[in-house]
């Protein structure tokens, strides 16, 4: 059945005008006003609402082994929750453990997607460890798979992390196929030992976190990366930068000629270290890595992704329950790292952002949808509205207003890091290639319609 939106303000990421349009199939098939709906379409009015591209999260982890227990949402309950909040296609990661192989890894996260997202998605491939089994089987998943994006830790010594002979291959071959690497930067070594240093003194709060990696061992970790990124001729992804120390790093590599682009995530610009400091282990429910950072570096943040020094916002999507958090008490090092934030990246960034003047609306859709169309090759099947374009729209209400909680967000945890907090607009409604997923903030659609997206290397 053809769909057709009328009289809403379609924002792109350089445009702003008011139109219809008509969806036919999966795409857009005509764009302008006073169109004229099929015998079978449904109308939508859009009056007062904007019409935005599908928005896209570039770092989700939906299946995610790790510190012995498993992130709480499935591809279902994930995608459902992100469609909620107006995201229409994910990224997630698919990683194999340092015994495992590549392959093998697709395998079991392509068994946990198909037939249960309800969106479109993609992978970005991480390589936890390199030699010539893991080089052929890498170049067989960006060829035949048509994953064009790979992932390293520069973290987590003994489990996922990679030293600097397996990243300076896996960059030299990123560069050979023309895919970009994501990388999570920080000093491993340095984390090792300030982790070791707190728990030998007795400091085993939630509150220690963030003085076991502060800024600078994650400014270390950006400087090394875009070291690394020059000397290979590798394109790079700075993945959750959360400090004006890192960025500075980044920024300076950028101005050298490294091909370095940076993505930070809402709960960085929204909370700081203090909600990780709260007492009786409430602060658990606020530890990842990069830890939250003082409070001063929200504006940098917000400063940074207006003019372009930061190309997109990400969420890093990690739920763990208030239970699997609770491995921790004795020892903060055994916390779960991760935040749930995907159903409210795009709804929060839009009240702190637009509604406040902080963030042009454009920007707004460049940085949560078109520059990780672009980047990872989605582009522009995602991230725009065009003729030929997947119909992934977002008919967005500004005028709605409510409040962030886990008793009515669809994520599968049962603590919200935002609970409370004011909300502006929601989405009413929200398709994937046509197909009315969302009304009125509310799944309605089919689960099991999302498909793998393979994409085609483009940073050669």
């Amino acid at each position: 059945m053809a769909l057709l939106i009328k009289n809403g303000e379609i924002v792109t990421a350089s445009e702003r005008y008011v139109a219809d349009i008509l969806v036919e199939g999966e795409t857009i098939a005509q764009i302008g006003r006073d169109l004229t709906a099929p015998p079978d379409a449904e109308v939508i009015d859009a009056t007062g609402k904007y019409i935005f591209p599908g928005f896209i999260d570039p770092h989700t982890h939906v299946h995610l082994p790790f510190m012995g227990t498993f992130a709480c949402d499935t591809y279902e309950t994930a995608t459902r929750a992100a469609l909620c909040g107006g995201t229409t296609t994910l990224i997630d990661f698919c990683i194999p453990d340092r015994s495992e192989e590549p392959l093998a890894a697709v395998e079991t996260w392509r068994s946990k997607a198909e037939g249960q997202a309800c969106m479109d998605y993609t992978w970005h491939m991480a390589v936890t460890r390199y030699d010539s089994e893991v080089d052929a089987q890498l170049r067989e998943i960006v060829r035949d798979v048509g994953v064009s994006s790979f992932k390293v830790f520069l973290a987590y010594k003994g489990a996922l992390g990679v030293d600097d002979y397996e990243l300076f291959h896996t960059l030299k071959l990123a560069s050979q196929l023309g895919v970009i690497t994501t990388a999570h930067c920080e000093n491993a070594d340095l984390v090792s030992e300030l982790q070791a240093q707190l728990v030998a003194a007795g400091k085993l709060g939630p509150e220690y976190h963030e003085p076991s990696r502060p800024s600078w061992v994650e400014a270390e970790g950006t400087r090394h990366l875009c070291t690394m990124a020059r000397a290979t001729g590798a394109h790079v992804y700075v993945v959750h930068l959360s400090c004006e120390e890192a960025l500075r790093q980044a920024v300076e590599a950028k101005l050298k000629g490294t091909r370095v682009w940076i993505e930070t995530l809402i709960q960085y610009l929204l909370l700081d270290k203090t909600w990780a400091e709260r007492p009786d282990f409430e602060g658990a429910r606020y530890v990842m890595s990069p830890p939250l950072r003082d409070i001063s570096n929200q504006d940098v943040l917000w400063n940074a992704l207006q003019n372009g020094l930061i190309d997109t916002l990400a969420t890093d999507h990690a739920p763990f329950n208030l239970q699997q958090k609770d491995m921790g008490r004795g020892n903060f090092c055994l916390i779960p790292n991760g935040i749930p934030s995907l159903e409210d990246r795009v709804r929060m960034l839009y009240t702190h952002g637009v509604a406040t003047g902080r963030l042009d609306i454009q920007r707004f859709v460049e940085v949560a949808s078109t520059k990780a169309a672009q980047l990872f090759g989605l582009y522009p099947r995602k991230g725009t509205i065009q003729l030929g374009a997947d119909a992934d729209l977002v008919i967005y209400d500004p005028a709605w207003t409510g409040t962030i909680s886990a008793k009515t967000h669809h994520m599968n945890i049962d603590y919200n890091p935002f609970e409370g907090m004011a909300v502006q607009g929601r989405c009413s409604v929200v398709t994937v290639r046509g197909n009315v997923q969302v009304r009125d903030g509310e799944f309605v659609g089919q689960k099991g319609i999302g498909r793998f997206i393979k994409r085609e290397p483009n940073h050669f």
